[in-house]
């Protein structure tokens, strides 16, 4: 795959792991390039493990940092992909309580609640963007 096909990829994977609420960057910014081309058109298209396990697993581990804004973020994408329900991500949050400690998880509350919220909003307005 030459560098713009990567790039067309990572485009396209970028819009459908956030449900097309994330803009996609604009090529030019090595930071962001490398982001596309290895995280998006690389890492999130690999077959091993589903959309589904990378996602719960990338809440853990963004829960673990305390990155509470980025949590939001992943938790509205999953619900409006499919990936997760609102109960679903309430329990994954009762076990992020156990492992993370409960002022982490505390910090997550708010967020994934509103996370929820949009999503199903979203969601009945049609929102949901996977191209």
């Amino acid at each position: 795959m030459n560098e713009q096909e990567r790039r067309t990829l990572g485009e396209e994977t970028i819009k459908r792991v956030y449900a097309g609420d994330v803009i996609v960057p604009p090529e030019g910014y090595l930071f962001t390039d490398v982001m596309l081309n290895q995280l998006f058109a690389d890492q999130w298209n690999r077959d091993a493990t589903s959309m589904r396990d990378k996602r719960i697993l990338l809440l853990g581990m963004i829960a673990a940092l305390g990155e509470t804004m980025t949590f939001k973020i992943q938790a509205k994408a999953a619900i409006k992909n499919g990936e997760i329900s609102g109960d679903e991500l309430r329990e994954l949050h009762l076990f992020i309580a156990q492992y993370c400690g409960y002022p982490r998880a505390a910090s997550m509350l708010a967020p994934m609640e509103e996370a929820i919220a949009e999503a199903a909003k979203d969601l009945e307005g049609g929102e949901h963007e996977t191209d």
